[in-house]
């Protein structure tokens, strides 16, 4: 961490997600999709089977394992890869790291299920814990903050807190500010612009700003055609310390970050 950006690549395995729900639902078009992002430079697949989207309904564990396990067991039995499975639910992330998943992209940081802190502390594998605002379903829909940095370390420095009580090492906790959950634009572009507020906490950095709606609001374009909006946000994010993007195009972004990162290492 810290002189190469790694590159996240999203799967959601999902008919509801807001950028790219229901294209890759059926297993096959997942795997081989899950394949295109190998090849095109990510360094991790994230696979998810539970939209986070505002507005979307809930899969149970059952569905979501369902949705994910056939996707997961074939690119483990191909590749080495590293493979994130973004859920908030213990059951779903017992069962897929008993299936050869690396680590947990945790969206409530162990809020919705508190199970999650035995899982990630038994298994001795990362997992991102990342920020919101009181829920996510539903998200708040006029978000307010007093001090929006001190309110966001404040949650970081709890969940940390939660996570050593259950024997999770710090080593093991990587940070995202989440950007479009629980945050209006103005709130969105200030944590872009000082990303950096976080380097205090002393844990590698994820942003996952690709295709968000704050982009949507300043291009007036729909989540497919936010390239250009996303390379900004994501190159702004870098360049502030981010350790780990959460991006869809994994084809652009990887050279896009390498050459971010010779300059910042140059």
């Amino acid at each position: 961490m810290g002189r190469k950006t790694c590159i996240m690549a999203v799967l959601n395995v999902t008919p509801d997600s807001f950028s790219d729900g229901g294209k890759f639902l059926d297993p096959g078009k997942a795997i081989a999709h899950a394949e295109k992002l190998l090849q095109e430079g990510a360094d991790i697949l994230d696979i998810g089977g539970q939209s986070t989207r505002p507005g979307s309904e809930p899969a149970g564990a059952e569905e979501e394992i369902k949705r994910v396990l056939p996707v997961l067991s074939a690119i483990r039995k191909n590749s080495d890869a590293w493979i994130s499975i973004d859920t908030y639910r213990a059951k779903v992330a017992r069962v897929c790291l008993e299936e050869g998943a690396d680590m947990i992209n945790d969206v409530s940081s162990f809020r919705m299920d508190p199970e999650m802190t035995s899982v990630i502390a038994s298994r001795k594998i990362p997992v991102v814990c990342m920020h919101f605002l009181k829920s996510i379903h539903p998200m708040p829909s006029n978000p307010e903050y007093q001090d929006l940095f001190h309110e966001i370390l404040l949650f970081f420095r709890e969940t940390f807190r939660m996570a050593e009580s259950a024997g999770i090492n710090a080593d093991q906790m990587i940070v995202d500010p989440g950007i479009g959950f629980g945050k209006a634009l103005d709130h969105n572009l200030k944590i872009m612009k000082e990303l950096n507020f976080l380097n205090e906490l002393g844990r590698p950095i994820l942003a996952g700003p690709s295709r968000k709606s704050f982009i949507g609001k300043i291009t007036g374009q729909t989540s497919e055609e936010r390239l250009e909006g996303t390379a900004a946000a994501v190159g702004c994010c870098v360049l502030q310390g981010a350790h780990i993007i959460r991006v869809h195009d994994a084809a652009f972004f990887r050279p896009y970050c390498d050459v971010l990162d010779s300059i910042i290492n140059s």
